[in-house]
Formats: structure tokens, C-alpha cells, sequence
């Protein structure tokens, strides 16, 4: 029993170590026109609702590929045949990445016609990298979750004391605004209310107005616990830091004003 457990560890171990030698090849190799993660609902709404305005992709994301691969209707192969299944996304890999060809791409119909055309990668990727770039893919839902997905915090704590001290030096209250590169009403919110003069001079007298982008950052302020992952979304809090009130949602200028002012010490 004791030999089965070492030897499932050990199988576990490989796969991991697979993982991350294919992760290596695909940040080296293919991030330069592909990015790795991107929520499934933000890239419909980029495409069928925003003519791809929003994301401007030009290459499918590494989720939009293995969902192509797992789960669409130009999947490849069996998952319940692992072994084989592995192969066939490396021979696939291979294939497509040597010799691009739209015809042959598993991408939707829908999207393709976004794309830049692809450029043959041949003698560019080892026969050891294609391996290690479908292990980085068939193990890709394991590894990559939304809710994973690191975030460089740029707010440290000597920089949060910094804000609470200017807003307590100039009697200030903090507005935290939670948006998102991906997020339409974040656009037009920013195009019809933020940047609205009267908003503005409003916002500027009264608090200290911090974005955050939800891609690539955290909250500040301990914050994080209170986001129910909507964008845009809005934080009031006093000069030590404490919530005072969250708003949800995308607003017009009349009811953005009406929450500014509401707010006001």
C-alpha cells in the first residue's frame, strides 16, 4: 500500500512539473500574442456584443484554446483516453503551430475572422517543448482558475498610509473604484460620468478617488473580502480606513452625484 501511495505522489509530482515546463514554453513562446487567462463571459461579451472593441484580441486566450481542445465541437480526441489524448493535442499542437492553416484551426467560426494571421513557428519549438506545451494545456483547468490567478498588488501598506494620510490632511473621505479593462459599463461610465466636469469637481473636493483595475490588481484596505466580483463597483470609506458604504453597479450621472453627495462628511 505504501508503494502505491509513493508511486500516485510521484505520478502527481510529474504531472505538476509537466505543468510548469509547458507554462515556461507557452510565456516564452506564445504570450507575445496570447494571453493566458481571460473570464469566458468577458471574452462573449468582447465578441458577440462589442465587436471585440473592448479586449482587441488577436489571438485566442490560452482558455479560449483549451476550451477549443476540451470542449467544443472541434475538440480533440477522447479526455477519457488520457494517454492518447495527450498525444493527439501534441501532434495537433504541432501540426497547426508548423503549418497554420485557418481551415484547420479548432478556434470558433465566429472570432476567427478577428485574429491576425498566424505565422509558421517551425524549428522555433523543441519536440520537448511541444510535450511540455500540451501537458501545459491538458492540465490547464487544474492550474489556472479565475479565482487563482495572481494579482500584482500595487497598494502596499506604507502606500494605503500614504492615502489615509492625505485624506485626513485634507479632510477627505476615500472613493475606491473597482473596474476592469474588460468591462463594458466600466467604459461608458468612465466616457458619461467620470469624466463629467461637474462629477469631477465634486469628486476632487471631497474624496480621494483610487481605480483599481480587477485584471491585474487587489483592493486595498482590506477591500477584497467585500467585492462581489462586479464591475464597476464602487467603495466609500472614512480616513481610518473603515467601509462605510459599497455601490454596485454602473450609475448615471444624476445617481453617481447623489452617492457622492450622500457620502460627504
Amino acid at each position: 500500500m505504501k508503494l502505491i501511495f509513493i508511486f500516485f505522489i510521484s505520478i502527481l509530482s510529474l504531472l505538476a512539473d509537466s505543468f510548469e515546463d509547458g507554462k515556461k514554453v507557452f510565456d516564452e513562446k506564445c504570450a507575445s500574442c496570447h494571453r493566458e487567462f481571460i473570464p469566458l463571459n468577458d471574452i462573449k461579451n468582447n465578441f458577440f456584443s462589442q465587436d471585440n472593441k473592448i479586449l482587441k484580441l488577436k489571438a485566442p486566450t490560452a482558455n479560449m484554446i483549451v476550451w477549443a481542445m476540451m470542449d467544443s465541437s472541434k475538440k480533440i480526441g477522447d479526455p477519457n483516453e488520457a494517454d492518447f489524448f495527450q498525444i493527439e493535442i501534441e501532434n495537433f499542437l504541432k501540426s497547426y503551430l508548423e503549418n497554420p492553416d485557418r481551415f484547420n484551426s479548432i478556434c470558433d467560426d465566429e472570432v476567427i475572422g478577428y485574429y491576425d494571421n498566424k505565422e509558421s513557428m517551425k524549428g522555433e519549438i523543441s519536440d520537448d517543448e511541444f510535450t511540455a506545451l500540451s501537458y501545459y494545456f491538458l492540465e490547464y483547468k487544474d492550474n489556472i482558475k479565475e479565482e487563482n490567478i495572481e494579482k500584482n498588488s500595487i497598494f502596499t501598506k506604507e502606500k494605503e498610509k500614504e492615502i489615509l494620510n492625505q485624506a485626513k490632511n485634507e479632510s477627505k473621505k476615500l472613493m475606491v473604484y473597482a473596474t476592469s479593462e474588460t468591462c463594458f459599463f466600466c467604459k461608458r461610465m468612465d466616457k458619461t460620468v467620470l469624466n463629467d466636469s461637474e462629477v469631477k469637481a465634486i469628486q476632487d473636493e471631497n474624496y480621494i478617488f483610487i481605480e483599481v483595475d480587477m485584471d491585474k490588481n487587489s483592493l486595498p484596505f482590506d477591500l477584497q473580502k467585500e467585492y462581489k466580483k462586479i464591475t464597476p463597483s464602487f467603495f466609500v470609506l472614512d480616513d481610518e480606513a473603515k467601509l462605510e458604504a459599497n455601490y454596485p453597479g454602473s450609475w448615471s450621472k444624476k445617481d453617481y452625484i447623489e452617492i457622492l453627495k450622500k457620502n460627504i462628511k
